[in-house]
Protein backbone atom coordinates (compact mmCIF):
# COMPACT_ATOMS: atom_id res chain seq x y z
CA UNK A 1 0.00 0.00 0.00
CA UNK A 2 1.29 3.66 -0.62
CA UNK A 3 -0.13 6.51 1.35
CA UNK A 4 1.06 10.40 1.30
CA UNK A 5 1.76 12.14 4.72
CA UNK A 6 1.26 16.31 4.80
CA UNK A 7 0.26 18.78 7.27
CA UNK A 8 0.13 22.51 8.31
CA UNK A 9 -1.57 23.71 5.58
CA UNK A 10 -2.59 26.61 7.21
CA UNK A 11 -5.41 27.40 5.20
CA UNK A 12 -6.31 31.25 5.23
CA UNK A 13 -2.99 32.28 7.02
CA UNK A 14 -1.38 35.45 5.64
CA UNK A 15 1.80 36.82 5.37
CA UNK A 16 2.20 40.21 6.93
CA UNK A 17 -1.36 40.97 5.68
CA UNK A 18 -0.37 39.70 2.29
CA UNK A 19 -3.41 36.74 1.15
CA UNK A 20 -1.94 33.85 0.54
CA UNK A 21 -5.17 31.76 -0.84
CA UNK A 22 -3.45 31.66 -4.54
CA UNK A 23 -0.32 29.79 -3.26
CA UNK A 24 -2.50 27.11 -1.01
CA UNK A 25 -4.66 26.72 -4.09
CA UNK A 26 -1.21 25.99 -6.36
CA UNK A 27 -0.15 23.31 -3.83
CA UNK A 28 -3.64 21.97 -3.29
CA UNK A 29 -3.81 21.82 -7.18
CA UNK A 30 -0.31 19.81 -7.36
CA UNK A 31 -1.33 17.55 -4.42
CA UNK A 32 -4.11 16.52 -6.84
CA UNK A 33 -1.73 15.28 -9.58
CA UNK A 34 0.96 13.95 -7.02
CA UNK A 35 -2.58 11.34 -6.28
CA UNK A 36 -2.90 10.67 -9.66
CA UNK A 37 1.47 10.48 -10.40
CA UNK A 38 2.32 8.77 -7.34
CA UNK A 39 -0.72 6.18 -7.67
CA UNK A 40 -1.61 6.92 -3.51
CA UNK A 41 -3.75 4.84 -1.81
CA UNK A 42 -4.32 7.53 0.80
CA UNK A 43 -3.59 10.65 2.00
CA UNK A 44 -3.32 11.67 5.91
CA UNK A 45 -3.16 15.21 6.95
CA UNK A 46 -2.02 15.66 10.36
CA UNK A 47 -3.64 18.58 11.74
CA UNK A 48 -3.28 22.83 11.23
CA UNK A 49 -5.49 22.33 8.37
CA UNK A 50 -6.54 25.63 8.70
CA UNK A 51 -4.21 29.14 10.43
CA UNK A 52 -7.27 29.73 12.78
CA UNK A 53 -9.47 28.41 14.89
CA UNK A 54 -12.03 30.82 12.85
CA UNK A 55 -11.18 30.05 9.37
CA UNK A 56 -12.77 31.74 6.47
CA UNK A 57 -15.77 30.81 4.40
CA UNK A 58 -12.80 31.26 1.36
CA UNK A 59 -10.49 28.77 2.86
CA UNK A 60 -13.32 26.45 3.94
CA UNK A 61 -14.23 26.30 0.47
CA UNK A 62 -10.51 25.22 -0.52
CA UNK A 63 -10.67 22.62 1.54
CA UNK A 64 -13.91 21.19 0.93
CA UNK A 65 -13.07 21.14 -2.44
CA UNK A 66 -9.80 19.87 -2.82
CA UNK A 67 -11.74 16.53 -0.81
CA UNK A 68 -14.44 16.50 -3.52
CA UNK A 69 -12.45 16.35 -6.46
CA UNK A 70 -9.67 14.08 -4.38
CA UNK A 71 -12.44 11.59 -3.61
CA UNK A 72 -13.68 12.05 -7.90
CA UNK A 73 -10.90 11.37 -9.48
CA UNK A 74 -9.36 8.80 -7.22
CA UNK A 75 -12.55 6.96 -5.89
CA UNK A 76 -10.33 4.58 -4.13
CA UNK A 77 -8.65 6.63 -2.11
CA UNK A 78 -8.27 6.80 1.69
CA UNK A 79 -8.41 10.14 3.70
CA UNK A 80 -8.08 10.79 7.16
CA UNK A 81 -7.72 14.32 8.65
CA UNK A 82 -6.75 15.26 12.17
CA UNK A 83 -6.95 18.37 14.02
CA UNK A 84 -3.54 20.12 14.92
CA UNK A 85 -4.00 23.27 17.67
CA UNK A 86 -4.81 25.30 15.18
CA UNK A 87 -7.83 23.99 14.18
CA UNK A 88 -11.52 24.29 15.83
CA UNK A 89 -12.22 20.75 16.61
CA UNK A 90 -15.73 21.15 16.49
CA UNK A 91 -15.63 23.18 13.52
CA UNK A 92 -13.05 20.83 11.65
CA UNK A 93 -15.91 17.94 12.55
CA UNK A 94 -19.08 19.73 11.75
CA UNK A 95 -19.10 18.34 8.06
CA UNK A 96 -18.52 14.96 9.68
CA UNK A 97 -21.56 13.21 8.32
CA UNK A 98 -21.23 14.52 4.81
CA UNK A 99 -17.63 13.65 4.70
CA UNK A 100 -18.52 10.13 6.02
CA UNK A 101 -20.38 9.34 2.90
CA UNK A 102 -17.45 10.87 0.56
CA UNK A 103 -15.08 8.23 1.99
CA UNK A 104 -12.94 10.87 4.25
CA UNK A 105 -12.89 10.42 8.30
CA UNK A 106 -11.79 13.43 10.18
CA UNK A 107 -11.15 13.86 13.90
CA UNK A 108 -10.82 16.77 15.44
CA UNK A 109 -11.25 15.88 19.12
CA UNK A 110 -11.91 12.80 21.86
CA UNK A 111 -15.25 11.52 22.59
CA UNK A 112 -16.73 9.66 25.54
CA UNK A 113 -19.35 7.51 25.71
CA UNK A 114 -22.23 8.06 28.61
CA UNK A 115 -19.90 6.20 31.20
CA UNK A 116 -17.23 8.59 30.25
CA UNK A 117 -14.92 6.20 28.58
CA UNK A 118 -13.29 7.54 25.81
CA UNK A 119 -14.46 6.15 22.27
CA UNK A 120 -11.19 4.12 20.77
CA UNK A 121 -13.58 2.78 17.91
CA UNK A 122 -13.53 6.34 16.31
CA UNK A 123 -9.73 6.60 17.01
CA UNK A 124 -8.59 3.11 14.89
CA UNK A 125 -9.32 3.57 11.82
CA UNK A 126 -8.63 1.12 8.76
CA UNK A 127 -7.11 2.11 5.81
CA UNK A 128 -8.06 0.04 1.92
CA UNK A 129 -5.69 -0.47 -0.49
CA UNK A 130 -7.21 0.07 -4.20
CA UNK A 131 -8.71 -3.95 -4.25
CA UNK A 132 -10.80 -3.19 -1.11
CA UNK A 133 -9.06 -4.59 1.42
CA UNK A 134 -7.57 -3.50 4.63
CA UNK A 135 -3.95 -3.12 4.36
CA UNK A 136 -3.32 -1.13 7.45
CA UNK A 137 -5.01 0.26 10.51
CA UNK A 138 -4.41 3.82 11.72
CA UNK A 139 -4.29 5.20 14.97
CA UNK A 140 -5.89 8.81 14.21
CA UNK A 141 -5.55 10.86 17.87
CA UNK A 142 -5.67 14.73 17.02
CA UNK A 143 -4.16 17.75 18.94
CA UNK A 144 -4.70 16.56 22.18
CA UNK A 145 -5.91 19.00 25.30
CA UNK A 146 -5.74 17.99 29.21
CA UNK A 147 -9.47 16.99 28.93
CA UNK A 148 -9.02 14.68 25.78
CA UNK A 149 -6.63 12.28 27.57
CA UNK A 150 -7.48 9.35 30.06
CA UNK A 151 -7.01 10.46 33.86
CA UNK A 152 -3.67 8.24 35.08
CA UNK A 153 -3.86 8.11 38.56
CA UNK A 154 -0.38 9.59 40.88
CA UNK A 155 1.16 10.49 37.53
CA UNK A 156 3.87 13.04 38.24
CA UNK A 157 2.53 14.65 34.82
CA UNK A 158 -0.79 13.88 34.14
CA UNK A 159 -1.20 15.32 30.43
CA UNK A 160 2.13 13.58 29.33
CA UNK A 161 1.66 10.08 30.95
CA UNK A 162 -2.62 10.61 29.50
CA UNK A 163 -1.25 11.01 26.28
CA UNK A 164 0.76 8.02 26.12
CA UNK A 165 -1.87 5.84 28.06
CA UNK A 166 -3.84 6.79 25.27
CA UNK A 167 -1.83 5.81 22.65
CA UNK A 168 -1.59 2.60 24.21
CA UNK A 169 -4.92 2.07 24.60
CA UNK A 170 -5.91 3.10 20.73
CA UNK A 171 -2.64 0.57 20.00
CA UNK A 172 -4.37 -2.32 21.72
CA UNK A 173 -7.51 -1.98 20.01
CA UNK A 174 -5.28 -1.65 16.66
CA UNK A 175 -3.83 -5.27 17.33
CA UNK A 176 -7.18 -6.45 18.39
CA UNK A 177 -8.56 -6.00 14.63
CA UNK A 178 -5.70 -7.01 12.40
CA UNK A 179 -4.96 -9.36 10.67
CA UNK A 180 -1.58 -10.82 10.23
CA UNK A 181 0.36 -8.75 7.25
CA UNK A 182 -1.66 -5.28 8.05
CA UNK A 183 0.23 -2.34 9.46
CA UNK A 184 -0.30 -0.26 12.30
CA UNK A 185 0.18 3.94 11.48
CA UNK A 186 0.04 6.03 13.93
CA UNK A 187 -1.16 10.22 13.31
CA UNK A 188 0.01 13.04 15.81
CA UNK A 189 -0.18 16.76 15.92
CA UNK A 190 2.52 17.64 19.02
CA UNK A 191 5.87 18.88 19.60
CA UNK A 192 8.00 15.78 20.14
CA UNK A 193 11.73 15.81 22.65
CA UNK A 194 14.23 16.75 19.89
CA UNK A 195 11.87 18.56 17.32
CA UNK A 196 13.23 21.74 16.18
CA UNK A 197 11.38 24.94 15.71
CA UNK A 198 10.86 27.44 13.11
CA UNK A 199 11.82 30.80 14.84
CA UNK A 200 8.59 32.86 13.93
CA UNK A 201 5.98 29.93 12.75
CA UNK A 202 4.68 27.70 15.21
CA UNK A 203 3.05 28.67 18.07
CA UNK A 204 4.47 27.00 21.44
CA UNK A 205 2.36 23.76 22.92
CA UNK A 206 2.75 24.39 26.62
CA UNK A 207 0.42 22.89 29.20
CA UNK A 208 1.23 22.17 32.40
CA UNK A 209 4.71 23.06 32.09
CA UNK A 210 5.32 20.43 30.28
CA UNK A 211 5.73 21.11 25.97
CA UNK A 212 7.73 18.38 24.13
CA UNK A 213 6.52 14.50 23.92
CA UNK A 214 9.11 11.42 24.30
CA UNK A 215 8.97 9.15 21.13
CA UNK A 216 8.53 6.21 23.69
CA UNK A 217 4.60 6.59 23.04
CA UNK A 218 5.04 5.12 19.58
CA UNK A 219 5.58 1.38 20.58
CA UNK A 220 7.52 -0.45 18.24
CA UNK A 221 5.08 -2.34 16.58
CA UNK A 222 3.57 0.84 14.99
CA UNK A 223 5.16 0.66 11.17
CA UNK A 224 5.22 4.58 10.74
CA UNK A 225 4.11 7.87 12.63
CA UNK A 226 2.94 10.91 11.03
CA UNK A 227 3.28 13.88 13.01
CA UNK A 228 2.36 17.13 12.82
CA UNK A 229 2.98 20.69 14.09
CA UNK A 230 6.72 21.72 13.13
CA UNK A 231 7.05 23.30 9.82
CA UNK A 232 10.83 21.93 9.30
CA UNK A 233 10.54 18.02 7.73
CA UNK A 234 12.85 15.96 10.16
CA UNK A 235 12.63 12.58 11.84
CA UNK A 236 12.70 12.26 15.53
CA UNK A 237 15.34 11.27 17.68
CA UNK A 238 17.00 9.22 14.46
CA UNK A 239 14.20 7.12 13.94
CA UNK A 240 13.01 6.97 10.40
CA UNK A 241 9.44 5.97 11.01
CA UNK A 242 8.35 8.94 13.42
CA UNK A 243 8.52 11.97 10.49
CA UNK A 244 7.26 15.21 10.60
CA UNK A 245 6.47 16.32 7.18
CA UNK A 246 6.94 20.09 7.47
CA UNK A 247 4.51 22.38 6.13
CA UNK A 248 4.16 22.80 2.19
CA UNK A 249 4.80 26.28 2.11
CA UNK A 250 6.93 28.56 4.00
CA UNK A 251 4.72 29.93 6.65
CA UNK A 252 7.51 33.05 7.76
CA UNK A 253 10.98 34.44 6.15
CA UNK A 254 12.33 32.22 8.75
CA UNK A 255 11.09 29.18 6.47
CA UNK A 256 13.15 30.30 3.68
CA UNK A 257 15.40 27.35 3.43
CA UNK A 258 12.92 24.41 4.37
CA UNK A 259 13.01 22.29 1.88
CA UNK A 260 9.04 21.58 1.53
CA UNK A 261 7.97 18.79 0.99
CA UNK A 262 5.78 15.70 1.35
CA UNK A 263 6.01 12.19 2.38
CA UNK A 264 5.13 9.06 0.38
CA UNK A 265 5.39 5.81 2.17
CA UNK A 266 4.95 1.99 0.87
CA UNK A 267 4.12 -0.47 3.25
CA UNK A 268 5.44 -3.85 2.93
CA UNK A 269 2.90 -6.17 4.84
CA UNK A 270 3.57 -5.20 7.87
CA UNK A 271 6.16 -2.67 7.31
CA UNK A 272 7.42 0.30 5.86
CA UNK A 273 9.79 -0.76 2.49
CA UNK A 274 10.41 3.06 1.70
CA UNK A 275 10.46 6.51 2.27
CA UNK A 276 10.58 9.19 -0.09
CA UNK A 277 10.23 12.69 0.18
CA UNK A 278 8.36 14.74 -2.86
CA UNK A 279 9.30 18.17 -2.91
CA UNK A 280 6.40 20.99 -3.53
CA UNK A 281 6.91 23.56 -5.94
CA UNK A 282 6.83 26.66 -4.56
CA UNK A 283 4.48 29.65 -6.39
CA UNK A 284 5.61 32.45 -4.78
CA UNK A 285 9.35 33.20 -3.46
CA UNK A 286 10.30 35.06 -0.74
CA UNK A 287 13.53 37.02 -0.99
CA UNK A 288 15.59 38.63 2.21
CA UNK A 289 17.30 41.37 1.08
CA UNK A 290 20.34 41.60 2.40
CA UNK A 291 20.84 37.97 4.17
CA UNK A 292 22.41 39.57 6.72
CA UNK A 293 21.29 43.47 8.18
CA UNK A 294 23.59 45.95 6.52
CA UNK A 295 23.86 49.91 7.13
CA UNK A 296 20.98 51.54 5.03
CA UNK A 297 23.27 52.87 1.74
CA UNK A 298 24.04 49.38 1.20
CA UNK A 299 20.57 47.93 1.39
CA UNK A 300 19.31 50.18 -0.67
CA UNK A 301 22.45 49.55 -3.65
CA UNK A 302 21.36 46.51 -3.56
CA UNK A 303 17.10 46.68 -3.51
CA UNK A 304 18.26 49.04 -6.69
CA UNK A 305 19.77 45.52 -8.47
CA UNK A 306 16.37 43.84 -7.99
CA UNK A 307 15.60 45.33 -11.84
CA UNK A 308 17.42 41.88 -12.66
CA UNK A 309 14.81 39.94 -11.47
CA UNK A 310 12.84 38.25 -13.94
CA UNK A 311 9.31 39.88 -14.37
CA UNK A 312 6.57 37.73 -12.68
CA UNK A 313 3.54 36.30 -14.78
CA UNK A 314 0.81 38.07 -12.69
CA UNK A 315 1.00 40.31 -9.13
CA UNK A 316 -0.19 36.93 -7.33
CA UNK A 317 3.12 35.53 -8.26
CA UNK A 318 5.47 38.64 -7.28
CA UNK A 319 7.88 37.20 -4.68
CA UNK A 320 7.56 38.81 -0.97
CA UNK A 321 10.18 41.09 -0.09
CA UNK A 322 11.97 41.50 3.74
CA UNK A 323 14.43 44.38 3.51
CA UNK A 324 16.48 44.04 6.37
CA UNK A 325 18.57 47.00 7.68
CA UNK A 326 21.31 47.85 10.56
CA UNK A 327 20.43 51.18 12.16
CA UNK A 328 23.13 53.02 14.05
CA UNK A 329 21.15 55.83 14.87
CA UNK A 330 17.09 56.79 13.72
CA UNK A 331 16.19 57.27 10.52
CA UNK A 332 12.70 58.78 10.45
CA UNK A 333 12.76 58.82 6.58
CA UNK A 334 13.67 54.42 5.87
CA UNK A 335 10.46 53.24 4.86
CA UNK A 336 10.11 56.47 1.87
CA UNK A 337 13.85 55.98 0.79
CA UNK A 338 13.08 52.13 0.98
CA UNK A 339 9.83 52.39 -1.32
CA UNK A 340 11.59 54.56 -3.23
CA UNK A 341 14.46 52.00 -4.27
CA UNK A 342 11.61 50.04 -4.91
CA UNK A 343 9.53 51.78 -7.36
CA UNK A 344 8.82 49.34 -10.36
CA UNK A 345 10.81 46.63 -9.19
CA UNK A 346 9.13 43.36 -9.42
CA UNK A 347 8.81 42.64 -5.68
CA UNK A 348 5.70 43.05 -2.83
CA UNK A 349 7.65 44.68 -0.06
CA UNK A 350 6.21 42.51 2.89
CA UNK A 351 8.54 43.48 5.74
CA UNK A 352 11.48 46.16 6.93
CA UNK A 353 13.14 44.47 9.64
CA UNK A 354 15.59 47.34 11.57
CA UNK A 355 17.95 46.23 14.28
CA UNK A 356 20.29 47.77 16.33
CA UNK A 357 23.66 46.89 18.21
CA UNK A 358 23.17 46.02 21.80
CA UNK A 359 25.98 45.58 24.57
CA UNK A 360 29.39 46.99 24.24
CA UNK A 361 31.36 47.19 20.66
CA UNK A 362 33.33 44.68 21.23
CA UNK A 363 30.56 42.09 21.47
CA UNK A 364 27.50 43.41 19.86
CA UNK A 365 24.79 41.64 19.47
CA UNK A 366 22.18 42.85 17.00
CA UNK A 367 18.49 41.94 17.65
CA UNK A 368 15.44 42.79 15.02
CA UNK A 369 12.27 44.29 16.70
CA UNK A 370 10.16 41.02 16.31
CA UNK A 371 12.99 39.39 18.48
CA UNK A 372 12.72 41.79 20.89
CA UNK A 373 8.92 41.86 20.86
CA UNK A 374 9.21 37.64 21.50
CA UNK A 375 11.71 38.13 24.61
CA UNK A 376 10.22 36.97 27.56
CA UNK A 377 10.98 38.66 31.30
CA UNK A 378 13.73 36.09 31.90
CA UNK A 379 15.40 36.33 28.96
CA UNK A 380 15.50 39.72 29.31
CA UNK A 381 16.85 39.26 33.27
CA UNK A 382 19.73 37.01 31.26
CA UNK A 383 20.73 39.23 29.20
CA UNK A 384 21.29 41.56 31.09
CA UNK A 385 22.79 39.93 33.89
CA UNK A 386 25.51 38.64 31.15
CA UNK A 387 26.17 42.08 30.33
CA UNK A 388 26.84 43.55 33.41
CA UNK A 389 28.71 40.69 34.95
CA UNK A 390 30.21 39.37 31.87
CA UNK A 391 28.90 35.67 32.69
CA UNK A 392 25.78 33.30 33.11
CA UNK A 393 23.25 33.99 36.02
CA UNK A 394 23.58 31.55 38.47
CA UNK A 395 20.43 28.98 39.25
CA UNK A 396 19.45 30.79 42.84
CA UNK A 397 19.72 34.40 40.87
CA UNK A 398 17.37 32.97 37.96
CA UNK A 399 15.13 31.42 40.92
CA UNK A 400 14.79 34.65 43.21
CA UNK A 401 13.81 36.37 39.62
CA UNK A 402 10.98 33.91 38.96
CA UNK A 403 9.38 34.24 42.43
CA UNK A 404 9.56 38.12 42.23
CA UNK A 405 7.66 37.68 38.74
CA UNK A 406 4.87 35.11 40.80
CA UNK A 407 4.85 37.64 43.82
CA UNK A 408 4.00 40.68 41.27
CA UNK A 409 1.53 38.76 39.23
CA UNK A 410 -0.24 37.62 42.30
CA UNK A 411 -0.40 41.13 43.14
CA UNK A 412 -1.79 42.68 40.05
CA UNK A 413 -4.99 39.94 40.35
CA UNK A 414 -5.61 41.20 43.93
Amino acid sequence: MRFLHTSDWHLGQTLHNFDRTYEHQCFLDWLLDTIDSEQAEAVLICGDIFDNANPSAASQKQLYHFLRQARSRTPHLNIILIAGNHDSPGRLEAPGPLLDAQGVAVVGHVTRGPDSQIDLERLVLPLKNRRGEIAAWCLAIPFLRPGDVPRVENALDPYMEGIALLYRQALGLALAKRQPGQAILALGHCHMVEGRISAESERRIVIGGSEALSSAIFDPAIAYAALGHLHLAQNVGGQTRLRYCGSPLPMSFSEIGYAHQILRIDLDGEAVADIAAIPVPRAVELLRVPARPGPVDEVLALLAALDQLPAPSCHQTAPYLEVRVRLDAPEPGLRTRIEAALHGKPVRLVKIETTRTAGDAGDAIALSLDQLEQLQPDDVFRRLYLQRFGNEAPEEQLTAFAELLLAASDQAAV
